[in-house]
């Protein structure tokens, strides 16, 4: 039997609409269309062109149409924290704003005045961060909000604008700040705090709820009759999650390589207490009532600043030319602490490393291969400390790690792998759209279950796995420790 599910995968900087066919128990993925998706900027603010995702979203359906009789399901998945008003009619309120915006920051004292930070990491699991819905809607100005008749993430409001059914999918509602994962409902403390209407919230839904059919209007104009729109799972990183090759039999993390990364472990519950708090770690909602529990660590900012700051000079580098001047240059010579303060604001960063170097006693690197292994070294070492951050509080031993998206850079793997001793598996992005397609089939019956879902996956698709083979890593995280405190 032949099912067919289109995941609308509308990402932060580029878009997808994918095709999954799922047969014998595999499923095969193509792309219909992949476009960019990049804000326009007005002013101090960065807004999101909401009407030209939609033209390319139904452009994608289109195609679709012409080519296949029947689909089963469609669903969007997107990133989180941004949201769009509708009002009464229906219609659009704009603009958009991206995160985070020069209003949020301007609120979150306003925000933090009226309830403590204490407070909304116990109403939500989720330490106070300036990109999310809550300060956003601190900023927001009353003309808005009283005009406005429901608030829906990106993600849930393509989804509304394809069935005429507003809610709020469980996964993307977690990332507001506005969530609490215990009551797996809209926080009523913070809400009332910040006086926002309850009107604008919808109602929250499960990881894989049938919306309905797709608008009429709709139907006729992409020639996709009788299809369902389903929320899968809204938040981009929760499909990810779903489409892992991961087995129950396994304590195993994941890690999101990034400008700031993100690492974190699948849990059955939240873990909310004074530990976690500190820490900086969050719950996200994922499938079938799980939590993402995970933090922000450090990312590759740093070295798109390095490049930044030799732009238009003789060491104008390109990446390939940057991870090859690496690869050549000895290990180990100095390390730094990516998450000095030094380190948190552009400037010069070269300039920053190699100050960082001398004032503890370090070799200074003098050439760009050489800052650049320092950096990346750098890095991996301290997603390792992320790693026993997070075995400290989950109490679990972690014994493999899914690597995201993280194909394209071999060198950085192999220092990842090495630096945190356990086997990484490389995770394909095309891992978003089939996690989206498999909330898809369990949802309409084709796929039994959320392990039944990972089977099809491990059958679908051949993943590589690096393993650890280095220990002299080990001895260079306790020099890292030096600098970073030990945990």
């Amino acid at each position: 039997m032949e099912t067919l599910y289109v995941a609308c995968d509308l990402g932060a900087e580029r878009g997808r609409i994918a095709l999954g066919n799922l047969q014998n128990g595999r499923l095969r993925v193509s792309d219909i269309r992949r476009f960019s998706n990049e804000p326009t900027r007005e002013g101090d603010e960065l807004l999101w062109d909401i009407p030209s995702l939609y033209q390319h979203l139904i452009e994608g359906l289109t195609e679709v149409g012409r080519s296949y009789e029947s689909v089963n399901g469609i669903s969007c998945s997107s990133w989180g924290h941004d949201y769009m008003l509708f009002d009464s009619s229906g219609s659009l309120i704009s603009p958009t704003f991206a995160q985070p915006t020069p209003r949020a920051r301007a609120s979150m004292d306003d925000v933090l005045a009226r309830v403590t930070c204490e407070t909304i990491f116990d109403e939500t699991g989720y330490p106070p961060s300036v990109q999310s819905t809550l300060f956003q809607l601190g900023a927001e100005k009353s003309r808005r909000l009283s005009k406005a008749d429901r608030l829906l993430p990106v993600a849930d409001g393509f989804n509304y604008l394809l069935s005429g059914e507003a809610r709020v999918e469980a996964s993307i509602a977690s990332t507001t700040q506005l969530f609490n994962p215990f009551q797996r409902t809209w926080s009523k403390r913070l809400v009332g705090a910040l006086k926002l209407p309850s009107r604008i919230f919808p109602p929250v839904v499960d990881s894989g709820t049938i919306l309905g059919p797709l608008r009429k209007d709709l139907a006729s104009q992409t020639k996709l009759e009788d299809v369902n729109i389903l929320s899968s799972c809204s938040h981009e990183l929760a499909s990810t999650i779903v489409g892992l090759p991961a087995s129950d039999d396994e304590n195993w993390a994941f890690l999101k390589p990034g400008s700031w990364s993100l690492m974190g472990v699948e849990l059955p519950h939240p873990i909310i207490n004074a530990t976690a708090r500190e820490l900086d770690f969050a719950n996200e909602a994922g499938y079938g009532g799980t939590v993402r529990f995970m933090k922000q660590t450090a990312g590759l900012w740093l070295l798109e600043e390095c490049r930044r700051a030799w732009v238009g000079t003789e060491r104008d580098l390109d990446a390939s030319v940057m991870m090859h001047l690496a690869a050549q240059s000895p290990p180990f010579e100095s390390l730094i602490n990516p998450l000095d303060m030094r380190f948190q604001t552009p400037g010069d960063m070269p300039l920053k490393v190699k100050e960082f170097c001398k004032e503890t006693g370090q070799t200074v690197p003098r050439k760009p291969g050489a800052v650049i292994r320092c950096v990346l070294e750098s890095i991996a070492l301290y997603y390792r400390k992320t790693l026993r951050e997070l075995e400290e509080v989950t109490e679990r031993r972690i014994q493999r790690l899914y690597l995201l998206g993280g194909g394209s850079n071999s060198l950085f793997n192999s220092f990842i792998t090495n630096a945190l001793q356990v086997p990484v598996v490389i995770v394909p992005e095309e891992v978003t759209v089939i996690g989206n397609m498999l909330v898809q089939g369990i949802a309409l019956k084709h796929i039994e279950s959320l392990e039944h879902a990972r089977q099809i996956v491990r059958d679908s698709l051949k993943f590589e796995t690096l393993h650890p083979h280095a220990e002299v890593w080990n001895s260079a995280y306790h020099r890292l420790e030096e600098f970073t405190g030990a945990i």
